[in-house]
């Protein structure tokens, strides 16, 4: 056993989170694809059966209301709030991310007034939100600049309305300083969004304690929601009143079954809705979120941290030198919860890795992905990945 293997042990008898592994269903395989898409928590299909056959099957409509389908977005946003550092009544849960970036960016804009005249987007960012930046930007008659996280505080002006950001970059796994840019950003007069989507469920995000003024993220990654599931909103409390999105619903109605032709925006959060809730997805959620009772979001992170610094050192001892190169920050507060390795042949060493039972993702054209999961990835895990990594370039 090598000295790696041996140290894995000890690692893995010392932590406090290796029990939450039986919570989900796992094989041989080690998967450190969770930031792509989170395993399944064993408890949900059981929980959906009964959406399906009982709550569908017997109640059908009375669903709405005996089993809380009706009040399902907010009670599962609250369910993420302190996964995200937000007290409840700020979240609401529905459509896509980049449903939710739209709705975001362009009711930040509204809200900073006509006098701004210009959205800063993330330059490195997953390539939808600046998609999405440039329709809002259309939609609003702004101007869009793309700049670097780093360039951000020095493009910031009296013409800057909003500013849409990645707390993690998807492609390095770079984790941005939301405190510092959020503050820049108020300092500026604009508002800030951030998309939280590498983020949340894999570090401490503290919307409420950084004054954040608007967020959006997926549950898929690490919130485990399953392929599809529902994204969310965050719109910070003293905003909500201000908040006017630019896809009203009859869900987001202060009186829905009203059916007024004249459009009223609910309280609080809730004008954060649009449409019907899509119901199977977003119950498979909310079970799946069961699985942090009782989890610190900072003792996920202390073990993130371990995980991803472990395997760098495994890395670098399995392979030869200058075969990989890390792209992910090896600094602390600059690293989200995955490791991107850049390799010339990057797309079939990663076919190989899967063939041999080590479930990462390429991103092109040279990129190695891997998403250290802590609520269900070990440091034996972590070892026996490095080592067929070292041994598949080898």
């Amino acid at each position: 056993m090598s000295e790696f293997a041996v140290r894995a042990q000890k690692l893995d008898g010392a932590d406090e989170l290796a029990p939450l592994k039986s919570r989900f269903v796992l094989d041989d395989a080690v998967y450190l694809d969770g930031n792509s898409l989170g395993a399944l928590p064993a408890h949900v299909p059981g929980r959906i059966e009964d959406v399906v056959r009982r709550q569908w099957g017997e109640l059908r409509i009375r669903s709405w209301e005996e089993s809380g389908w009706w009040t399902a977005p907010e009670r599962i946003g609250d369910r993420i709030a302190p996964l995200v550092g937000a007290a409840p009544g700020q979240i609401v849960v529905g459509d896509s991310t980049s449903v939710n970036v739209f709705k975001a960016l362009v009711a930040a804009v509204r809200m900073a007034g006509e006098g701004r005249d210009e959205i800063l987007v993330d330059a490195t960012t997953f390539p939808t939100d600046g998609y999405i930046a440039g329709s809002a930007a259309r939609l609003t008659g702004r101007t869009l600049r793309a700049v670097t996280p780093a360039e951000v505080p020095a493009a910031l002006g009296d013409r800057t309305a909003a500013v849409l950001l990645n707390h993690v970059d998807y492609r390095t796994g770079r984790l941005h300083d939301l405190p510092g840019l959020t503050a820049a950003v108020h300092a500026a007069g604009a508002l800030a969004v951030w998309d939280l989507c590498h983020s949340a469920g894999a570090l401490p995000v503290g919307l409420d304690e950084h004054g954040v003024d608007l967020a959006v993220g997926c549950t898929y990654k690490y919130l485990n929601g399953g392929p599809g599931a529902p994204a969310y909103l965050y719109v910070r409390r003293d905003l909500q009143d201000r908040f006017d999105s630019p896809l009203p619903g009859w869900n987001s109605h202060a009186e829905p079954f009203g059916m007024d032709p004249s459009y009223a925006p609910a309280p609080g959060a809730l004008r954060g809705r649009v449409g019907t809730p899509d119901i199977l997805s977003m119950l498979a959620l909310e079970a799946a979120l069961e699985v942090w009772d009782g989890v610190q979001v900072d003792a996920v992170r202390r073990k993130s941290l371990a995980l991803t610094d472990f395997f760098l050192e495994c890395v670098a001892a399995y392979t030869e030198p200058g075969r990989v190169e890390s792209v992910t920050p090896a600094a602390h507060d600059q690293r989200g919860s995955q490791v991107a390795l850049r390799c010339a042949d990057a797309g079939d060493v990663m076919k190989r890795l899967i063939a041999r039972g080590v479930i990462g993702d390429f991103r092109h054209p040279d990129v190695l992905r891997f998403g250290f999961t802590p609520l269900y990835v070990g440091f034996a895990e972590v070892e026996r990945a490095a080592r067929i990594l070292g041994e598949v370039l080898g």
